[in-house]
């Protein structure tokens, strides 16, 4: 049985969270999902262009699950646009940071 997962610390919830090919109606579509989380790990490391082991610490996980969940997210990125797709940020297993 697998250890349960740590939420992964998010400092916002994402402004947008629904993308979607241009010209297809959405009832054609099929979703792929972002998780929240996900999300976070790509806005720090590639927004905000903070190295690994920072982006590791703000989301409170280590650095080698901070690499496997920029994999996913990047992998499910690019599937969503190669693929025509639309792009669902939901769920995931987070907490939201306190406000200081």
């Amino acid at each position: 049985m697998p250890r349960p997962q740590k939420p992964r610390l998010v400092s916002k919830m994402p402004q947008y969270d629904y993308f979607k090919p241009h010209g297809i109606p959405k009832a054609q579509l099929k979703d792929v999902i972002l998780t929240v989380d996900e999300f976070e790990a790509m806005r720090l490391k590639d927004i905000e262009k903070l190295e690994q082991h920072d982006c590791a610490a703000r989301m409170g996980v280590a650095q080698s699950t901070l690499q496997r969940i920029l994999v996913s997210a990047r992998e499910k990125v690019t599937t969503a646009i190669y693929e025509g797709k639309a792009l669902r940020i939901e769920g995931g297993v987070y907490k939201l940071k306190a406000d200081k």
